[in-house]
């Protein structure tokens, strides 16, 4: 059996020896390498800056623009029936180097902080693609009429679009007020994702995915394909004009009609599934591709129509940036190549066959995990479960690499041997058991994130069944309730006793997530803006009490009540009355501040934060990515608590940099509930930069240090003192002007623990009752008692202070020690002269440095002078040697 069954013969012809013609390194590898970068990016994300670019950037503009550029020039030849010039080869290969020696300008550039090479960049990319289509334009031309023509046509329009994709990205890197980057953003995201990748896939499925198949391309493909390939460039045009207009209506309107003309599309699509439906793991994987095309902008319609600004616009994009790349782009690519790799491997039928079993071993296993994973991991949902689900995720993708070196030795051995290369197929009933295999590995790892975070099945101490006993009267009471601004509305509910409740709740918020949570168990889950949940509460027989267990919101005054009127007893028999606000939602387990013991050590494999100040980054410009995640940590010897972080760590990482310099953060909420970055160190209208965003969404915070000091940026969501105890917050230092050299220089930041269980996050009813268990530096109680700060006798130490608070004041303080130099919220109270200072005292959020000599060696404690806080874990010590 031919590889291409039912395509003309021509075509059979062309494709087989174009994709066949030897190995290349130039057209073979770089794909594979820019998807083992991809794979490398994600797994060592928390160490590289700008993670979340630079893994989509991997994949799109180096792993599948490289595909596009080759694939797409193979399939023109073979459709067109034009044979190869000389000198074509020749001009594939500059066009192949100018691509990818571009895309990884552009990584450098944007890493860097260094726009120019950026723009050098991106420049290199859009001229490959100009040529590439100007190519592929003369072949249309001069090409006798070809059945498959508009394919040819698609690329060419593609081709068009992405020069002007790579200009808006040199406008961003070069920098532009917030409100241009959120439009210029869905512009670039438009063009590069709908027109140069989408026309592409779309224009070549007309005519791969029946190949794929093994049937007939259906009646009316052509026709199909030449009435949407309009539209669809329409949309695009519609999409990008608006965004950069500001349109909001246009850009919704835009996403709409690209999903009518991949409607028009999907009618053959349709067909050809029906006459042979997908049996292989390259044909499931395209499959499932396109379905999260489609269900993403199916979304993003209607998020860009109800956005209230495009600050809320941007919100929603990015949070389904990872749907279009990963669920539409990365599985499409992936099941492309799996299809085509055998051809490429050349060997005729025999090897082919050998080489397909390869690619589609544990197919319905790595399709059902790579599909319910991204299901799980991009809903707002706890850190555990999203990280366990994205690891699968991961996984499922990165089995195409080890398949891909494992297809290549099958090829060499069935060359040798034809017969040899015959295998049976997969035995009867073996596809649904790996699809359930998939689907229980991806359980089971949302189980074990459910296990290391309860709060993934909400939160509430239940005080027993909302009937209490009553009789039922069969008739039901349907109440809307609706979530904004730390409110239910309404907050009060009267039901006749004996009546089935049901309560719709909407989330009408703008940024900020909610849930609506019972004392009888009833929980309507976490809402993002604009969703809704329909909550039904069972028959009513006493008062409920209701609140919002998203930290902080119940103590804000979230909370709801249900009165049962005309009940017999206003609690059910034998049970506590229930009372709003008593006590944490977080309440489970052991508590953790039982287990403080501020003289425990650490043991052997503690490692403590850094308080180093490392040096200032070369450049004024300072790029870097801040990640919002939920880790559990330990923050006292066997005290844990689950902690918001930004990176990964309480306090976050340090900024450094000089008057002048210019700090651009991208802050992304992995998270399962909204947060914001607040800097303190940049003066600018905090309506943008400052919001709030959901789960899953991105923000761009630009800021110029015009003023020298230490700094403290923090989240600002509400109740900010809860996202500030709970691990939220970090330091920004910036050098003044005539700072002098030193031998040792440290940060070390003050902060609260409020204690909840042990394991689980902050209990914010002490937050509000100002009740620390403990007091800290950089984190972790006395943490720098068992591994001291060191520097020598005689030489100047300066260390940079912050009190992060968010409730407690400091006064810092060096036994045996004294201060030659106090500076203190952007200003010196003492330098160099014959006075001498004792204590740096600082309010919650100010800080400063204080600069000393240590006269001779020993162990010279530091503290807070407030004693009760050096005495719960305020305390470290440095230690000097000769």
């Amino acid at each position: 059996m031919s590889p291409h069954p039912r395509l003309p013969g021509s075509v059979r012809r062309s494709w087989g020896a174009g994709a066949s013609g030897g190995f290349w390194p130039l057209r073979d590898v770089p794909a594979v390498l820019w998807l083992l970068a991809t794979i490398a990016a994600a797994v060592f994300h928390e160490a590289l800056p700008a993670p979340r670019w630079l893994m989509i950037h991997l994949l799109l503009l180096g792993a599948v623009s490289h595909s596009i550029l080759v694939w797409s020039r193979y399939f023109a030849d073979a459709l067109l029936h034009t044979p190869a010039r000389d000198g074509d080869r020749v001009r594939q290969s500059i066009r192949l180097v100018l691509l990818n020696a571009g895309t990884l300008l552009v990584v450098v550039g944007v890493l860097a902080g260094r726009w120019p090479v950026t723009a050098v960049g991106a420049t290199a990319v859009g001229a490959a693609a100009l040529w590439h289509g100007g190519a592929l334009l003369r072949q249309l031309t001069t090409a006798l009429s070809a059945r498959f023509a508009p394919t040819v046509r698609y690329y060419v329009a593609a081709a068009a679009l992405l020069p002007v994709g790579a200009l808006l990205g040199i406008l961003l890197a070069r920098g532009v007020d917030d409100e241009t980057h959120e439009r210029l953003v869905t512009a670039h995201v438009a063009l590069n994702l709908l027109g140069w990748l989408g026309l592409t896939v779309l224009g070549t499925l007309v005519t791969l995915w029946p190949t794929m198949l093994r049937t007939r391309i259906a009646p009316g493909a052509e026709r199909a394909a030449t009435r949407a390939l309009p539209v669809l460039v329409a949309a695009v045009t519609l999409t990008v004009v608006s965004a950069v207009a500001g349109v909001l209506t246009g850009a919704a309107v835009g996403v709409a009609l690209y999903l009518v003309g991949v409607g028009v599309l999907a009618v053959p699509f349709a067909r050809a599934a029906r006459n042979k439906p997908p049996s292989a793991f390259p044909t499931w994987s395209v499959l499932a591709g396109l379905l999260w095309l489609v269900g993403a902008l199916a979304l993003l319609a209607p998020a860009l129509l109800t956005a209230p600004s495009w600050a809320q616009a941007y919100d929603r994009i990015s949070a389904l940036t990872p749907a279009l790349a990963l669920g539409f782009a990365a599985q499409v690519l992936i099941g492309a190549l799996s299809y085509l790799m055998p051809v490429m491997l050349r060997g005729g039928p025999s090897v082919v066959r050998a080489t397909n079993e390869v690619f589609d071993r544990a197919g319905p296993a790595r399709i059902v995990v790579v599909n319910a994973g991204l299901l799980v991991a991009l809903p707002p949902v706890p850190g555990p479960v999203r990280t366990l689900a994205g690891v699968l995720v991961i996984v499922g993708f990165a089995a195409f690499l080890p398949l891909l070196v494992m297809a290549a030795r099958v090829a060499r051995r069935a060359k040798a041997a034809p017969a040899a290369a015959l295998t049976p197929g997969r035995p009867r009933g073996q596809s649904g058991a790996l699809a359930v295999l998939g689907l229980a590995a991806v359980l089971l790892a949302t189980a074990a994130g459910v296990a290391i975070d309860p709060s993934a099945l909400g939160h509430g101490a239940v005080v027993g069944p909302a009937s209490a006993g009553v009789t039922a009267t069969g008739r039901t009471t349907e109440v809307v309730v609706a979530a904004n601004h730390m409110r239910f509305t309404p907050s009060r509910i009267e039901v006749p006793a004996g009546n089935r409740l049901v309560i719709t709740v909407r989330n009408t918020d703008r940024e900020t997530v909610h849930d609506l949570v019972l004392d009888s168990g009833a929980n309507s889950g976490r809402l993002s803006p604009g969703q809704s949940a329909r909550l039904d509460v069972g028959v009513v027989g006493r008062d409920l009490d209701g609140w919002c267990s998203v930290a902080g919101h119940r103590q804000l005054g979230m909370l709801l009540s249900v009165v049962a009127v005309g009940a017999p007893s206003r609690a059910a028999p034998g049970a506590a009355e229930p009372s709003h606000g008593a006590g944490p939602a977080t309440r489970t387990g052991d508590d953790a501040a039982a287990r403080l013991d501020f003289l425990a050590d650490p043991g052997p494999s503690f490692t403590p934060h850094s308080a180093r100040l490392a040096p200032a980054p070369v450049g004024r410009v300072h790029t870097r990515t801040f990640t919002v995640e939920e880790v559990v940590r330990e923050v006292a010897p066997g005290v844990t608590q689950r902690l918001w972080t930004y990176n990964g760590s309480m306090p976050g990482p340090v900024l450094h940099g000089s008057v002048g310099d210019v700090f651009e953060i991208t802050l992304v909420n992995h998270a399962s509930m909204g947060h914001s970055i607040d800097f303190h160190a940049g003066a600018l209208a905090p309506d943008r930069p400052m919001r709030t965003i959901p789960p899953g969404a991105s923000l761009r915070y630009r800021f110029t240090a015009t003023r020298a000091g230490i700094w403290m940026y923090h989240c600002a969501s509400m109740p900010m003192s809860a996202h500030i105890a709970n691990g939220l917050f970090g330091a920004v230092v910036i050098d003044p002007p005539d700072l002098a050299p030193v031998a040792e220089e440290y940060v070390v930041i003050q902060s609260e623990l409020y204690l909840g269980a042990q394991g689980q996050r902050l209990d914010v009813d002490k937050v509000m009752a100002e009740r620390p268990d403990a007091v800290v530096f950089n984190g972790y109680a006395n943490q720098y008692d068992h591994r001291p700060l060191t520097a020598h006798a005689g030489d100047r130490v300066r260390i940079w202070v912050l009190d992060a608070g968010p409730n407690r004041a400091s006064a810092f303080h060096v036994v045996g020690g004294q201060f030659d130099t106090v500076y203190s919220e952007g200003s010196y109270l003492l330098r160099a002269s014959s006075g001498g200072g004792q204590v740096l005292p600082l309010s919650p959020a100010q800080g400063g440095f204080v600069e000393l000599a240590f006269p001779e060696a020993g162990h010279y404690p530091f503290i807070s002078h407030v004693m009760v806080d050096a005495e719960r874990g305020a305390h470290g010590v440095v230690e000097v040697r000769p």
